[in-house]
């Protein structure tokens, strides 16, 4: 259980000195669009690290599909189309 901690303490600190980093410079130019994009995709990069590093499932698009397609791959199989 601490190493995940760890694990996640450390995703928190290298996201934190990239914002450290990018963060002024934006502002600085005057960037508030690219701005807002790059914190909403630095938190979701966050979210999605430190729930691989809590070793959550996290589902892919691949299983989404999956789950839409699936009824009609039953219909399939029992109407005798495919095995």
């Amino acid at each position: 259980m601490l190493s995940h901690m760890v694990n996640v303490l450390g995703i928190l600190l290298i996201a934190a000195a990239i914002s450290i980093i990018e963060v002024p410079y934006m502002w600085k130019k005057g960037l508030k669009k690219e701005l807002w994009l790059f914190s909403f995709f630095l938190f979701f990069a966050i979210g999605i690290g430190c729930a691989k590093a809590l070793n959550w499932l996290i589902p892919t698009p691949l299983d989404w599909i999956t789950a839409v397609y699936r009824p009609f791959s039953d219909f399939l199989t029992h109407i005798g189309l495919i095995k």
